[in-house]
C-alpha cells in the first residue's frame, strides 16, 4: 500500500463530472490497483475513488487514474508532505466474536441450556461424513445430536439431517435426535428442521458466557 499526504486537486471525468478544489488531503493507492482520496473526516468513505481494475499514470506532479469505461480520475498534487509504500502481506481476514467454534465450547460446558438433566458424551463426534459438533443425553436417556451455527439456514438443518441418518443406523446410539442451535435462526430453516422433527434452541451467547444482558435496562 502506497500512502501519500499532499496538497492536491482533484477531478473526476466519467458518468458525471466532479472538483475538489486544492487542500490536504491522504491519497491511498492499494495493491489491487485501487487508488482512493480521504479527507481528515467522513470515517473511512472517500472524497473520490476509482476501483480496479484500473490504471494509474504519473506525469510529474499529475497523476491521472483510468478505467476501461473511460472514466478518469486526475489528481494535481501542488506540494507533497509524506510519501510512503508498506507490504501489508496477505490478509486473514475477520475474526468474529462468538465463532461457531467458541458457541460451540461454551454450549458443552453449560449442557443444561439444552434442559434440564442434559449431559455432554463429547464435543466433535466423529462420523465417517464429518464430525457432529455436540453428542449429549437428555434428560430422558436419549441421544442427542447438535448441530451448532451462528447463523441458522436451511443448509445446516441438511447438514444435521445426514447426520442423524448415519447415526441412526448405530444401534448402540439410536434413536439419535436433533437439535439445531444458533443465535439466529432463519424461519425457512426452523420451520424445515421442525418438520423433519428437529428441535431448534436459539442461543444466547453474552448468557452462555455469564454476561448479563442489559436489554431494557435504563442504567
Amino acid at each position: 500500500m502506497r500512502l501519500v499526504i499532499a496538497r492536491c486537486q482533484v477531478d473526476y471525468a466519467g458518468r458525471l463530472t466532479a472538483h475538489l478544489p486544492m487542500a490536504t488531503r491522504l491519497l491511498l493507492v492499494k495493491a489491487d490497483g485501487s487508488v482512493s482520496v480521504h479527507s481528515d473526516d467522513r470515517a473511512y468513505k472517500p472524497l473520490n475513488w476509482m476501483s480496479p481494475p484500473c490504471w494509474l499514470t504519473e506525469d510529474g506532479g499529475t497523476w491521472t487514474v483510468a478505467n476501461k469505461a473511460g472514466e478518469k480520475l486526475v489528481i494535481t498534487l501542488e506540494e507533497v508532505l509524506h510519501d510512503s509504500a508498506h507490504e501489508l502481506g496477505a490478509e486473514p481476514g475477520l475474526v468474529k466474536d462468538g465463532v461457531e467454534a467458541h458457541l460451540q465450547e461454551l454450549l458443552a460446558e453449560h449442557i443444561t441450556t439444552l434442559g434440564d438433566g442434559y449431559s455432554l458424551i463429547r464435543r466433535e463426534y466423529m462420523t465417517a461424513i464429518g464430525p457432529v459438533d455436540i453428542l449429549c443425553r437428555s434428560d430422558a436417556g436419549a441421544t442427542v445430536a447438535v448441530e451448532i451455527k451462528r447463523r441458522g439456514e436451511i443448509d445446516g438443518v441438511e447438514q444435521l439431517t445426514r447426520y442423524l441418518e448415519l447415526l441412526n443406523r448405530d444401534p448402540l446410539l439410536a434413536p439419535v435426535h436433533g437439535v439445531f442451535a444458533a443465535q439466529l435462526i432463519k424461519p425457512q430453516a426452523r420451520t424445515l428442521a421442525e418438520d423433519r422433527g428437529i428441535r431448534c434452541v436459539t442461543l444466547d451467547y453474552d448468557a452462555l458466557r455469564g454476561i448479563e444482558s442489559d436489554e431494557f435496562r435504563l442504567f
